[in-house]
C-alpha cells in the first residue's frame, strides 16, 4: 500500500515526439494495406489488416532494436532513444491487433477454445521425427508468435517507470532484454510461416534485410565500444588520468581538476584543451580561475598572462607554467600526472 503510481508527464518533446510515433503508424498502415488490396484484391479485410498490423509491428521492433547501439555511434540518434519505451508498447498493441485477428480467423470457429486449438490443432504437426512425422519443414508457426507476443506483453506490461524504480534498474533492464528472445522468436515465426504458406520472396528478403541492418548496427556498436574500452585501458596504462568530460570546460574559460593530489588548470581555446599548473608565478593566484584574453591565460588575481600551448608569459616577461599532457579519450579528459619540461609546446587535446 505504500507505493504509489504517477501518470506519465507529457511535456511538450513527449507529444511531438507521440504525434510522430502516430502519423508513422497511420502512414505505413495505410500505405501497406492499400498496396496488399491493389496486388491481391481477393484478399478480405481481415487478412489484409492482420497482415498489415504484422509487418508494422515487425518493422517498429528492428526499429527499437536499432536505436540503442545507433546512439552509442552517434550522440545525434540520442533523442529518438529518449521514449523509446513508447515505441515499444504501440508495437505491442499492433501485434496484440495481428494476433487477436489471426486467432479469431484460423481458431474462432471451431469447437475447442481459439487458445486450446493454438497448441493442438496441428498435434501431428509437432512431430518432427518417427512414425507418420510431418518434418520439421512443417512445425506450427503459430506458437512461437504466441510465445513472443507473451514476453512483449511483459515488458509493455512494465514499462512504465514505477516498475523501473520498484523492480529495480537492474532486475528491470535483465527482464526487458528479453526482447532478444521476443525478436529469435519472431524470426521464427515468421520463417516458417513464409516457408509453409506464402509464395512471394519480398517477405523474406525484407525479413532478411532486417535481420542484418540489427545484425550489423549492434556489431558496430560493440566494435566502437571496444575501441573505446582499449583507449581508456592504454591511457590509464600510461598514467593518465580522467578528470572531466569535455562540455565541462567552456570555450574560453579554465576549470581547476584534481589530478595525483595537485590541482592542475584546464583550459579550452580554439576548440582544444590545454592543461597548466594552477599556480601563477606571479603571486600564486589560481590560474584555473581565469580565463583566456587576447590568445594568453590571465590570471584572475593580477591579470598575469601565459600562452596555453607552452605556458610561458609573452615577451617580455620570462615566467613559465608547467604544461601537462591533455587528450579526449571515449568522451572524457585524461590529464598526465607528470608536468612537461619548461617551455614544452602541447599541441592540445581537440575537442570534437
Amino acid at each position: 500500500m505504500s507505493l504509489s503510481y504517477r501518470a506519465v508527464d507529457w511535456n511538450r518533446q513527449k507529444r511531438f515526439y507521440d504525434l510522430t510515433l502516430a502519423a508513422f503508424v497511420v502512414l505505413a498502415c495505410t500505405t501497406f494495406a492499400v498496396v496488399s488490396w491493389l496486388v491481391s484484391p481477393n484478399f478480405s479485410a481481415e487478412t489484409i489488416i492482420i497482415r498489415t498490423c504484422a509487418v508494422v509491428a515487425l518493422s517498429l521492433l528492428h526499429i527499437i532494436l536499432c536505436l540503442g547501439p545507433l546512439a552509442r555511434l552517434a550522440p545525434r540518434f540520442l533523442p529518438l532513444l529518449y521514449n523509446r519505451r513508447h515505441l515499444g508498447v504501440t508495437m505491442f498493441f499492433l501485434g496484440l491487433i495481428h494476433a487477436s485477428l489471426a486467432l479469431f480467423q484460423f481458431h474462432g470457429l471451431g469447437d475447442a477454445n481459439p487458445l486450446v486449438s493454438l497448441f493442438t490443432a496441428y498435434s501431428r504437426d509437432f512431430r518432427a521425427w518417427g512414425p507418420g512425422a510431418a518434418g520439421w519443414g512443417q512445425i506450427p508457426f503459430e506458437p512461437f508468435g504466441a510465445a513472443a507476443l507473451a514476453i512483449l506483453f511483459v515488458m509493455a506490461a512494465t514499462s512504465h517507470d514505477f516498475w523501473l524504480r520498484n523492480l529495480g534498474a537492474s532486475f528491470w533492464k535483465s527482464m526487458h532484454l528479453g526482447v532478444y528472445v521476443a525478436y529469435g522468436l519472431l524470426l521464427v515465426h515468421v520463417a516458417y510461416g513464409v516457408f509453409q504458406s506464402e509464395p512471394s520472396i519480398a517477405y523474406p528478403v525484407l525479413l532478411g534485410v532486417g535481420f542484418a541492418v540489427v545484425s550489423t548496427v549492434h556489431w558496430l556498436a560493440a566494435a566502437k565500444e571496444k575501441a573505446l574500452d582499449q583507449q581508456r585501458h592504454r591511457a590509464e596504462r600510461e598514467g593518465l588520468v580522467d578528470v572531466c568530460a569535455p562540455a565541462e570546460v567552456s570555450e574560453g574559460r579554465g576549470k581547476v581538476v584534481l589530478v595525483a593530489g595537485q590541482r592542475i588548470a584546464l583550459f579550452r581555446h580554439q576548440g582544444r584543451l590545454f592543461a597548466t599548473s594552477n599556480v601563477c608565478r606571479h603571486q600564486g593566484g589560481p590560474v584555473g580561475e581565469g580565463r583566456i584574453i587576447d590568445g594568453c591565460i590571465t590570471c584572475p588575481w593580477h591579470g598575469w598572462n601565459y600562452q596555453p600551448e607552452d605556458g610561458c608569459s609573452p615577451p617580455p616577461f620570462k615566467e613559465i607554467l608547467s604544461t601537462y599532457e591533455t587528450r579526449v579519450v571515449a568522451g572524457r579528459v585524461w590529464v598526465s600526472p607528470k608536468p612537461n619540461s619548461l617551455g614544452t609546446r602541447c599541441e592540445g587535446a581537440v575537442v570534437v
